[in-house]
């Protein structure tokens, strides 16, 4: 039966019961003012959630994270001991573009009303930390010529951050919560 919870795909049934989760409640509820605190003014609210490009800039900028740790992970696998030195500065990249990912994104979850968003929002951020640590991680290993540490943990990281990015691609393809300007609705 087309539709149904039961032909539904198993990340799609995980997302339906984060959606559900009250057991969030207390971090969404803890987490709201901090938003609020970084959104602050106008000013910076318009700039962290994207109105002056048109809509949210938080997409955007997650291309950067990914796009670093994956490319460190290719050239793990394939670019053999030459390639470490460039496999270690991509997850250093990465890590520290994740700062301002992280920030418009929490920008993003400050605007969302609606309470099963902000639930999926806040694993969705735990989810991203989490990769951000084994990333961290794995720079610190790489430094110290752990390489194939390195490796595994940032092989982890990613299987850590597909998992966010699934929350995070839901909450903008699925819910349509991103910021966008007027003009496309």
């Amino acid at each position: 039966m087309v539709g149904s919870k039961q032909s539904a795909p198993l990340a799609v049934r995980v997302t339906q019961r984060i959606e559900g989760a009250r057991v969030l409640d207390p971090a969404v509820r803890a987490l709201g003012p901090a938003a609020g605190r970084l959104i602050g003014t106008e000013g910076r609210r318009r700039l962290l959630q994207g109105d002056w490009l048109g809509h949210a800039i938080h997409p955007l900028l997650t291309d950067l994270p990914l796009g670093f740790w994956t490319s460190a992970s290719v050239l793990d696998l394939v670019g053999g001991d030459e390639a470490r030195p460039a496999a270690r500065r991509l997850v250093g990249l990465g890590v520290l573009s994740a700062i301002p990912t992280a920030i418009t994104g929490w920008a993003e979850w400050g605007g969302i009303s609606r309470r099963p968003e902000r639930r999926v929002g806040v694993v969705h951020a735990v989810a991203n930390v989490a990769a951000v640590v084994a990333y961290t991680a794995s720079w610190r290993a790489r430094r110290r010529g752990q390489h194939a540490k390195g490796r595994n943990l940032a092989l982890a990281g990613a299987a850590v951050a597909a998992g966010g990015g699934y929350l995070g691609a839901h909450l903008n393809e699925v819910r349509e919560v991103a910021t966008k300007h007027p003009a496309f609705e």
